[in-house]
């Protein structure tokens, strides 16, 4: 519980256990991670990129592969984006279920259709995949 007092100059301090203390500090760290976050939303819309609500992040992290996130978020069918990325519609159904993944060049045709960078069909490696020290990082165009 936090106790106010005075300084003898009069000033008004607050003493608070260290508990308390730590909990305001890291509320006050997601605090500015929330307004960092939300500084780089605001430049994304005001340079007209796509956005996703919570509800579409919800359905790409629980998707099976992004692919198949945003073919569904496109409203193509597999058929009509392997028409358009050039390729047979049963590859791309492999592709979509995480059966194969397509070497890069059929993934650029993929992104291109789908009107995305090719890094967002690419989903993050599992941390039990990735090598001790390797660093992950996605670019947003």
């Amino acid at each position: 519980m936090p106790v106010m007092t005075k300084t003898p100059k009069g000033d008004e301090i607050v003493i608070l256990s260290r508990k308390e203390y730590d909990r305001l500090l890291v509320a006050a760290n997601e605090d500015a991670t929330d307004a960092t976050d939300a500084a780089v939303a605001r430049k994304a819309i005001n340079r007209n990129e796509e956005t996703l609500s919570e509800a579409e992040m919800d359905e790409l992290l629980a998707a099976r592969t992004p692919l198949a996130f945003w073919r569904k978020k496109r409203g193509l069918t597999q058929a009509g984006l392997a028409r358009a990325a050039g390729i047979a519609q049963g590859f791309l159904s492999e592709i979509e279920s995480g059966l194969k993944t397509g070497d890069v060049t059929v993934l650029q045709r993929i992104a291109a259709a789908l009107e995305i960078s090719l890094l967002d069909l690419v989903p993050d490696l599992p941390r039990s995949k990735r090598k001790p020290g390797l660093k992950i990082v996605k670019r947003r165009k």
